[in-house]
């Protein structure tokens, strides 16, 4: 059985929102109003609906020492699909909050992770694994 995830958020506007998830990191548009908008984002549904009531951003996560956003989202994608978004996101001047990095090298849940911030301050985690079937371990 194939499952796919659905995750609304708020954004600030339609227009930034198509450019930062359809012209930057590549996703297929899908539905919109002038309210909202979906993405095919690596498979799985986004649904991003305009808020004037966006909340601020609490770095209460500690992994490998290094405090990052929660809540936040994003994706556990390939090796080629990570260095091709690194490079995308480079090419648009677009700040890291943790720049492409690798974690726990030599161990069990080695990964590549980056995190970034949408252009409504929504904070993003992009990861691969060296092995996927240690994701959970």
């Amino acid at each position: 059985m194939q499952t796919n995830f659905h995750y609304a958020f708020k954004v600030k506007d339609i227009a930034s929102t198509k450019q930062f998830y359809g012209e930057i990191l590549g996703c297929n548009l899908g539905r919109e109003t002038d309210h909202w908008v979906d993405f095919d984002f690596f498979d799985h549904q986004l649904s991003a609906h305009v808020s004037t009531a966006i909340p601020d951003l609490d770095y209460c996560g500690i992994v490998d020492g290094i405090k990052v956003p929660i809540p936040h989202f994003g994706c556990i994608i390939s090796f080629e699909d990570f260095d091709r978004i690194s490079k995308k996101l480079k090419e648009h001047q677009i700040t890291f909050l943790m720049e492409p990095q690798t974690r726990y090298k030599g161990k069990i849940g080695e990964q590549k992770t980056m995190f970034i911030l949408d252009f409504s301050s929504n904070p993003l985690e992009f990861k691969c694994f060296k092995n996927r079937e240690e994701i959970f371990l």
